[in-house]
């Protein structure tokens, strides 16, 4: 990862927040990107402190695709390029079918799949200049398999791992690979506001999901890791 530019979107969320330290240790120059900027400057900070790492803030909300597109001009004036995107970002909305709200799907529609498209999207054509790149998506184990109280949420994930597909089918010619990671239930703050009850204790740690990702990341050149599935021993889908 020695000087390759890696944006993660989501950087301040779980998954991101373990990402990025293991990024900036391998000497990653780092676009941070969250909607807080006041969170993303103290983390661009620490790891600053703690790594020498090279890293800029960019608050962006996703949904926005001009925002995005912002972003994504911000990045490439700083670093000259993007070599890796990581999308991490997401919510959750975990009801009844009947109780789904016309708010509820459009969060999850703007989020986790809008908002993933278009950071996809904008990134790919940007790496489509140089003929190299790397897209990975953390979709969950509920973009690959169905589950009661998750109608609305599935319908986005599910969407994600639909067009990822075909983009990585349109962008293989470019050199630029796509992974999609499939995790089962990881212990972050995506639980905080939902309000099914679960045993955070059994889930994966948001260490695991880092780890992984790395994993992916350093990869043989010739090498695609097309999707990584990892879940949980107490909570599995077959």
């Amino acid at each position: 990862m020695q000087n390759k530019v890696v944006v993660v979107v989501g950087a301040t969320g779980g998954i991101g927040s373990a990402l990025a330290p293991k990024l900036a240790e391998n000497g990653a120059k780092l676009v941070l990107v969250a909607r807080d900027i006041h969170k993303l400057e103290e983390f661009v900070n620490n790891l600053e402190d703690d790594y020498d790492a090279k890293a800029i803030a960019i608050p962006t909300d996703i949904t926005k695709y001009e925002q995005v597109e912002g972003m994504v001009q911000k990045a490439i004036a700083e670093f000259g390029q993007i070599d890796v995107l990581v999308n991490t970002a997401g919510a959750g909305i975990l009801k009844q079918f009947n109780r789904i709200e016309p708010q509820d799907l459009d969060l999850m529609l703007d989020l986790n799949l809008k908002g993933n498209f278009y950071t996809s999207q904008i990134v790919a054509n940007a790496m489509k200049e140089r003929k190299v790149g790397h897209i990975c998506n953390v979709i969950g184990i509920l973009g690959k398999h169905s589950m009661a109280m998750a109608s609305a949420y599935c319908a986005s994930k599910f969407g994600a791992v639909g067009f990822s597909k075909c983009m990585a089918d349109e962008l293989r010619r470019f050199g630029i690979k796509m992974t999609l990671f499939y995790f089962g239930g990881i212990d972050s703050p995506f639980w905080d506001d939902v309000s099914l009850k679960v045993d955070r204790s059994k889930m994966l740690t948001t260490e695991t999901a880092a780890n992984a990702i790395m994993f992916a990341l350093s990869a043989d050149p010739q090498a695609v890791p097309m999707e990584l599935n990892i879940q949980p021993e107490s909570h599995l889908f077959f």
